[in-house]
């Protein structure tokens, strides 16, 4: 009797511990995200609650860090060291473009899956127009930026402006610093997008009555949730991941806190919704096409 409580004890303990060995067998899904945020601290803490969420609704385990360039998280969401990524538009287009990673879904902001590129100047500055940036210094955001940099150099591209040569002196710089040193009167001008800036004012980081938005550009789609092209081929995750993602306005309702301030969300969206940065990448000759897109 004795021993046949023993193995029925030792059946139980192997049955329940079989779906634990299982889910720890399975690898973690490792999240990249951009740096949203002033810091990299801040932005993890941040962004944890989001992976937090779609680790309980996918049922597996994520693993999330900030990257701190837009170029590198484009980078490493193409090589492999990525399963997954939140970023910006144009580095979704060079990572789609490297190796196939896939759009899923869209943020939200304030309910919309859009926002503007914005080229900021100092009020005391004198510069009203970009005329007037002639002879004066700038900065972009970091090569993979769209709002940074891919748009507003379309935009002078198309005003047969070049930048190395129209500007006394050109940067390339965090968002955050190119909002901070406008603001200060350290840089004439700069480029930078609306979330941002709303951001920096409201937190207080730069005064609203120190940063002059001299140009906006048209509706530019928000930042992407993409997945790498092998784990795009796991069609029923995909679909999981889309309806997790989807889930979050809901959840927003309970937990505010799993978003910034202003996301409201995500919509599912596809690649086709990264055309009008694709067509920038190829007008400008920094996107080169490496297959189909």
């Amino acid at each position: 009797m004795k021993s046949r409580r023993i193995a029925l004890m030792a059946l139980l303990i192997s049955t329940l511990a079989a779906p634990l060995a299982w889910a720890a067998a399975e690898k973690p899904l490792r999240l990249g995200v951009g740096l949203f945020q002033p810091d990299k601290n801040k932005n993890d803490a941040t962004y944890r609650p989001l992976a937090d969420y779609l680790s309980k609704k996918l049922g597996r385990r994520i693993e999330m860090r900030t990257v701190d360039t837009w170029e590198g998280l484009a980078k490493s969401l193409a090589n492999g060291e990525e399963d997954m990524a939140l970023l910006g538009p144009w580095g979704y287009v060079l990572a789609h473009n490297e190796a196939g990673a896939q759009a899923v879904a869209s943020i939200l902001y304030d309910g919309k899956p859009e926002y503007h590129a914005l080229i900021v100047t100092n009020p005391k500055s004198g510069i009203k127009t970009l005329a007037d940036l002639k002879g004066r210094t700038f900065a972009f955001g970091d090569k993979g930026s769209t709002s940074g940099y891919l748009i507003p150099y379309h935009h002078f591209m198309k005003m047969g402006l070049d930048p190395d040569k129209h500007f006394s002196k050109v940067l390339y710089t965090k968002h955050q610093a190119i909002e901070t040193q406008v603001a200060k009167g350290e840089l004439d001008a700069g480029a930078d997008y609306n979330r941002n800036r709303n951001a920096m004012i409201e937190q207080g980081l730069i005064r609203a009555a120190d940063s002059r938005i001299i140009w906006t550009s048209d509706p530019l789609p928000n930042d992407a949730f993409a997945v790498s092209s092998s784990l795009a081929q796991d069609k029923a995750f995909v679909e999981k991941l889309q309806s997790a993602l989807e889930s979050v306005g809901e959840e927003l309702k309970k937990n505010p806190g799993l978003l910034p301030p202003h996301y409201t969300g995500f919509v599912r969206k596809d690649n086709s919704f990264y055309k009008p940065i694709r067509d920038a990448g190829l007008a400008t000759g920094k996107l080169i096409p490496k297959g189909k897109t």
